[in-house]
């Protein structure tokens, strides 16, 4: 990449979306732990993120300032990297009276480059408890707070601070704030998936080095991108398919469908007659996820035998959630996708790559569609590792997969009938673990409870139900109580992430 822009990550909920940010403006951006900054090469501009801890406290994160001021490129701190420069800077921070936690107006009182455009006044997004009481003799204070507090610092010509997020969608004008900030660097914008393929495509070469590669392909969008990828590298490609039985109606014939449309050929290991016996009478959800997690590792490495590589779809949030956690990535995955001590050792012998794990998922689809993969497949909502069994709180047996797929098929089918299939994250139906009192025909009926959960969302880190038009839902449930038999009561999920999770386990 020829510029990179280095977000240096305090811990704030929001680090990540300044690296999308980033990105959307043009540059190609990296998320980077305090003590890396001397690692990071060819910076073009460094943003310090906002943090939960106080710059007060003992043992508070710190910042190479020395580094920073070395390197020539613009700084902006944004929260707590504000209060950290103003510190580094001779400036001093105060615990304030009371935590400023969502929209606040500000004042700015001089015009400056990065707040070219905003206007006298304008409505920011807030999360902080503490605040600058003395800014340096040198500092500029370029707006502030109703409460008169500094929200806008800028100390030199090349180092500003905010204390606002210019990086969440409530806070007015802030893209263009970054857009500011990022003109500093008198460089144009050159990050674009077109020419990350190409660069992709390069390194996956150089990597693999004639050796075998193979991967475990679900026909989701990463592991879809991965594989098109891949075969688009030129390198000898395995790609193996599991049928776990825990999958959606007539699943595993559309994907061997679509990767044959795409001239990949998949080898599908048929397991179903594994998984749902070794899941009978287990109710607890992490004990599901374990046995899948153990049985997918044990059945696709005995499908793949001796592996000179293996490709994974790990993304970027994967690799930030271990990064940030002080861990290594691979002790991090979740259970239901691999078994930790294999891939470490695989990781040991240098027999694993990662090709999109500088991606968020709305970065992966855009490069599926460089890649010319159908919209079908990249528009494929999320569906869980674990499958089916984590849609069925309690014990699974076929009985009740039976039961789900077919709801699941026909919500699936109304919303992409309707239009509503790509106005949603994710669409699910969950059948619930009690019976309900029902009549069918003329008769009293004992079935079971199924719920109804689709939820709007960008990244799945929050998300909200999806408003479906009261018609919509009228024709999912009728369809469902008419042709599913198992089930007399359909109930609609309008629970919010957080509290909720999107899926039921």
């Amino acid at each position: 990449m020829k510029t990179r822009v280095a977000v240096i990550d305090y811990g704030s909920q929001y680090s990540q979306l300044i690296v999308r940010r980033v990105r959307e403006i043009g540059y190609y951006s990296h998320l980077y732990a305090p003590a890396d900054i001397r690692n990071i090469g060819n910076v073009g501009a460094v943003i310090l993120s906002g943090g939960p801890r106080s710059v007060t406290e003992p043992g508070a994160p710190d910042v190479d300032f020395e580094f920073l001021q070395s390197l020539n490129a613009p700084v902006l701190g944004i929260c707590y990297g504000m209060q950290i420069l103003n510190v580094k800077w001779g400036g001093k921070v105060s615990s304030g009276a009371s935590r400023e936690y969502g929209p606040a107006d500000v004042r700015v009182e001089q015009s400056d480059r990065i707040l070219d455009g905003v206007g006298s006044t304008f409505r920011v997004w807030m999360s902080h408890s503490d605040v600058v009481t003395g800014c340096p003799p040198q500092s500029s204070v370029l707006a502030r707070n109703p409460a008169g507090h500094p929200v806008a610092i800028q100390w030199s010509p090349s180092f500003y601070g905010i204390q606002f997020h210019p990086e969440v969608s409530h806070t007015e004008h802030g893209t263009r704030i970054l857009k500011n900030f990022l003109s500093l660097m008198n460089r144009q914008p050159d990050f674009s998936m077109a020419s990350y393929k190409d660069e992709l495509i390069q390194s996956i070469r150089e990597e693999v080095r004639g050796r075998s590669v193979i991967c475990a392909v679900s026909g989701g969008v990463d592991s879809t991108v991965l594989a098109v990828l891949l075969k688009e590298s030129g390198v000898r490609l395995r790609p193996i398919f599991v049928d776990s039985g825990l999958l959606r109606k007539n699943e595993p014939v559309e994907v061997a469908r679509n990767f044959r449309e795409m001239a990949i050929a998949i080898e599908t290991v048929p397991a179903g007659d594994k998984f749902v016996p070794a899941l009978a009478g287990v109710e607890d959800p992490e004990k599901k996820r374990r046995i899948i997690g153990d049985l997918f590792v044990k059945v696709f490495y005995e499908t793949a035998g001796d592996i000179e590589l293996l490709a994974q779809g790990t993304l970027y949030p994967d690799v930030i959630e271990s990064a940030t956690s002080g861990s290594d990535i691979t002790s991090r995955i979740k259970t239901h996708h691999n078994r930790v001590d294999k891939i470490l050792e695989l990781k040991r012998e240098g027999k694993v790559m990662e090709p999109l794990a500088d991606l968020f998922k709305d970065e992966v689809r855009a490069l599926g569609r460089v890649l010319n993969i159908p919209l079908e497949i990249l528009n494929r909502h999320p569906f869980p590792g674990p499958g089916l069994a984590v849609r069925i709180p309690g014990a699974v047996t076929k009985e009740k997969l039976d039961v789900l797929r077919e709801a699941d098929d026909i919500l699936v089918r109304h919303l992409k009938e309707s239009g509503w299939y790509d106005k949603t994250w994710q669409a699910l139906c969950v059948l619930l673990p009690v019976k309900t009192v029902g009549i069918k025909g003329d008769e009293r009926s004992y079935e079971h409870a199924l719920s109804i959960r689709c939820v709007t969302s960008r990244d799945a880190m929050t998300a909200d139900w999806a408003e479906l038009p009261h018609t919509l839902l009228r024709q999912i449930a009728n369809a469902i109580l008419n042709k599913v038999k198992g089930v007399n009561r359909v109930l609609y999920d309008i629970s919010t992430k957080p509290p909720a999770s999107i899926e039921w386990e």
